[in-house]
């Protein structure tokens, strides 16, 4: 024995020093017990968790969300943290370790050992064990992995903070559950640099959350994973696997359907919505039976008054209603990272969010359905919404990713059709942001539950894609392959995302957006008529709701013009895989995108007279609408002469570049061509703001330097020859001005070195790419339509 002794390192003998005290001792009669997979007491402000041996070294998903927030620092459901951690027994200490599972290997194959040495696990933090339960149960405080700055888990790096205060932090609570823990804490931070926080960080000072951490327990029997496919919209795991070839594994988000899926609805839920809900998951049902599982979602309430249930146990998905501000709704899912099968899916629908809903109604289908005009609208109106809200966010819990693509594949006519509606629906997939059929005319006599998106044709065929029990895996490929002949069982193309016209959000008809955008013009005017007050007012009421609406239709007229810009330097794209013949990035024709520009010179950058109605204006405001379209024509015009957006076009060789700057410059500047130019205030803005662009390409590189020295020049050639034909004062002075900016852009140009920066941020006819971000968070447009101040930089 001491022979034994002598050979110990030193550090294992202190390992083996058993400091534990009576159990007794540590968990007092005073102590607050509650079980679940793991034992939690709580013994004042101390938790501490009795961990049984057999949870020890077992794997657990750890997710930690932000649910509380000071204003403009992060938002409510921001992911922190999603990572897998066991608890290890090391000597008299408990050992919390990250496992990683971005690379791996099987166990059994030869390379396994070499991969383990080269992702080591991290010890996140270190717990003496205080005591042992029953069985030898090791006992740990665990309040400090709460309440102190634990990098894997905490808000630090996102929300720019500083340091933690232990004094201001604490545990809120801690649930434990079969299969589950959940704990909420409430976390103070300083911030002491005077760096300008960005989008969502916390500013210099002091800023409380509350944060919610999840530690779920895998499945001891791990699913059968089914192989990703990037011709089918799921959302899938990616691991290296080194005993594989290819050695990238990636396997979908999906149930496993050993029993029903159920989704409960929160008690909390008004009870005028709650068959609404029941109807959103019903919804799904024929898509499974499709596939071959009979009964396989279904909608229950939550019981209330029973100590049983809680919506956070994770064998519950339950769809809250949440009485909040926020304008949003989301439904993520915490998912086995080593097979992609979804564990838990809540759904959060915030009520706010039903302001969005009435003024997408209003503004795209407004004119075809009178109750669009109420305010606010009649429950079966909202019940209808709600649908189909919660429609689309199940389908993210069952692994559906956003399909933008499917909707541009119906043909354009088939759009007005009311057979074609009725039994196809206006849009493939309720996963796109095809909202209403705003494209639909008052005299087509559509019913208006046939004008809103819903479970359509491309999502049953997801649906038995990625659920269906197969054969082998050329099942697979050979159902992916069926969208070759059925072109609306498309999903968008990886890498044509912002350069595809047909992969446009809030698109209806965007094989053809110059026919779809004429038409919804044509209701956008209607609209305006609509907003009048003495068509949809009652006596004694503020026009602020007037105003709210006329923002929100400007709003969609911007995104529907910028439909038309989508086409400009485009590409038609459809993923294919070795077999597949043709190209996958084709250039739209020429054709095409010239009747894209004319279209957007005849609509979009005129002065736009019908939303100009006195009637509206000087009931909102004494002065604002010139710098309010100003915003507006000035992002189509950004998004249209993108750096991005001429690249394309050169590349494609299909129109020339010059043609293309010639015939955008003309249609501004079109008023120099008159007997006697004129230009309004509407136009100088718009002017002013291509010479902005044009200034900022000055300063590029390559051809696009070149090729605007060379619009500058024609610019003024023209101004000079139109300036002795003008007769009115203020637009003499503009073009006078003119001319003086650009010489002065000249004499800049020609004194600064060239940049390889990327000038200002341009606008996107798409937006972001997709990402783990709400659905619905387009906040209200009326938002991005500010009264700009004479002088003020535009708004995006």
């Amino acid at each position: 024995m001491i022979l034994r002794l002598l050979c110990l390192p030193f550090f294992a003998l202190l390992l083996q020093a058993d400091d534990t005290q009576a159990y007794e001792k540590v968990i007092t009669k005073d102590a607050v017990t509650k079980k679940g997979i793991f034992i939690v007491h709580q013994v004042g402000e101390h938790y501490y968790y009795e961990i049984p041996k057999a949870e020890l070294d077992k794997e657990f998903l750890w997710n930690t969300r932000l649910t509380k927030t000071p204003l403009g620092a992060g938002f409510g459901g921001m992911l922190l943290a999603d990572r897998v951690v066991r608890w290890h027994q090391y000597g008299n200490k408990i050992l919390l370790r990250d496992v990683g599972y971005d690379v791996t290997a099987d166990p059994q194959s030869p390379i396994a050992s070499a991969v383990q040495a080269a992702n080591n696990e991290t010890i996140i933090m270190s717990f003496d064990i205080a005591t042992t339960g029953a069985d030898a149960a090791p006992v740990i405080e665990v309040t400090k992995l709460f309440n102190a700055d634990v990098s894997e888990f905490n808000v630090k790096s996102r929300l720019a903070a500083t340091f933690i205060d232990t004094d201001r932090s604490f545990i809120d609570r801690i649930s434990p559950y079969p299969e589950n823990i959940e704990v909420e804490a409430t976390q103070t931070w300083t911030r002491n640099d005077n760096g300008a926080a960005g989008f969502g960080q916390m500013a210099k000072g002091n800023a409380t959350f509350v944060l919610h951490h999840s530690m779920v327990k895998l499945p001891e029997n791990p699913m059968t994973p089914r192989e990703f496919d990037d011709r089918v919209g799921y959302f899938f795991v990616e691991k290296t696997d080194y005993s594989r070839e290819p050695t990238v594994a990636r396997f979908i988000h999906r149930r496993r359907l050993d029993k029903p899926i159920i989704y409960y609805i929160d008690s909390a839920t008004p009870v005028k919505w709650r068959d609404a809900i029941r109807k959103a998951v019903e919804a799904w049902q024929p898509a499974f039976e499709a596939a071959g599982f009979p009964n396989a979602i279904q909608a229950k309430m939550a019981p209330e008054n029973d100590p049983d249930f809680s919506p956070e146990d994770i064998r519950y998905s339950v769809i809250r209603w949440l009485p909040t501000k926020v304008q949003d709704a989301f439904g993520p899912n915490i998912h086995d990272p080593r097979t992609g099968e979804i564990l838990n899916a809540d759904i959060e629908f915030h009520q706010s969010i039903l302001t969005i809903l009435r003024d997408w109604y209003l503004t795209q289908i407004g004119p075809l359905d009178p109750r669009a005009r109420q305010r606010p609208l009649p429950d079966d109106v909202t019940a209808m919404l709600i649908q189909y809200v919660l429609t689309h966010e199940i389908g993210h819990t069952l692994g559906l990713e956003h399909n933008l693509k499917a909707s541009s594949m119906y043909p354009p006519e088939k759009l007005r059709d009311k057979v074609w509606l009725h039994t196809m629906g206006f849009t493939p997939s309720i996963m796109d942001y095809a909202r209403f059929n705003y494209l639909a005319q008052p005299e087509d006599g559509i019913p208006v539950e046939d004008l809103v998106a819903r479970v359509g044709p491309y999502d049953r065929w997801a649906i038995h894609w990625g659920y269906a029990p197969i054969q082998s895996k050329a099942d697979l490929d050979k159902w992916a392959s069926e969208q070759d002949t059925t072109p609306w069982l498309r999903f968008v193309t990886t890498g044509a995302y912002g350069a595809e016209p047909g992969e446009l959000r809030e698109a209806v008809g965007d094989a053809d957006a110059v026919s779809s955008t004429t038409l919804g013009l044509k209701n956008l005017k209607r609209v305006a008529k609509l907003l009048l007050p003495d068509a949809n007012s009652q006596p004694g009421e503020t026009f602020e709701e007037m105003e709210h609406d006329y923002n929100a239709m400007l709003g969609q007229w911007l995104l529907e013009m910028n439909h038309v810009v989508g086409i400009v330097g485009g590409v038609n794209a459809q993923t294919k895989h070795t077999g597949a013949s043709g190209p996958v990035f084709t250039p739209v024709p020429a054709d095409r995108q010239k009747q894209a520009v004319a279209f957007l010179r005849a609509n979009a950058f005129t002065t736009q007279t019908w939303a100009l109605d006195p009637a509206i204006l000087r009931r909102m405001e004494p002065a604002g609408a010139i710098n309010r379209m100003r915003n507006l024509q000035v992002n189509v015009l950004n998004n249209l002469l993108s750096s991005q957006r001429l690249a394309r076009i050169v590349e494609g060789e299909n129109w020339s570049p010059t043609d293309y700057l010639n015939t955008v410059r003309k249609g501004i500047w079109s008023e120099l061509s008159q007997p006697r130019p004129h230009v309004d205030p509407y136009r100088r803005n718009l002017q002013r703001a291509w010479l902005d662009i044009a200034n900022l390409r000055l300063n590029g590189t390559g051809d696009e330097r070149a090729f605007y020295r060379a619009q500058l020049k024609a610019l003024h050639t023209e101004v000079t020859a139109a300036l002795p034909k003008v007769t009115e004062p203020e637009t003499r002075a503009h073009l006078e001005n003119t001319l003086a900016q650009m010489a002065a852009m000249q004499s800049t140009a020609s004194a600064q070195p060239v940049t390889t920066s990327t000038p200002a941020r341009l606008i996107s006819a798409t937006g972001p790419a997709p990402g783990p971000v709400s659905c619905w968070g387009v906040t209200d447009r009326s938002q991005l339509l500010p009264a700009t101040p004479p002088g003020s930089p535009v708004s995006p």
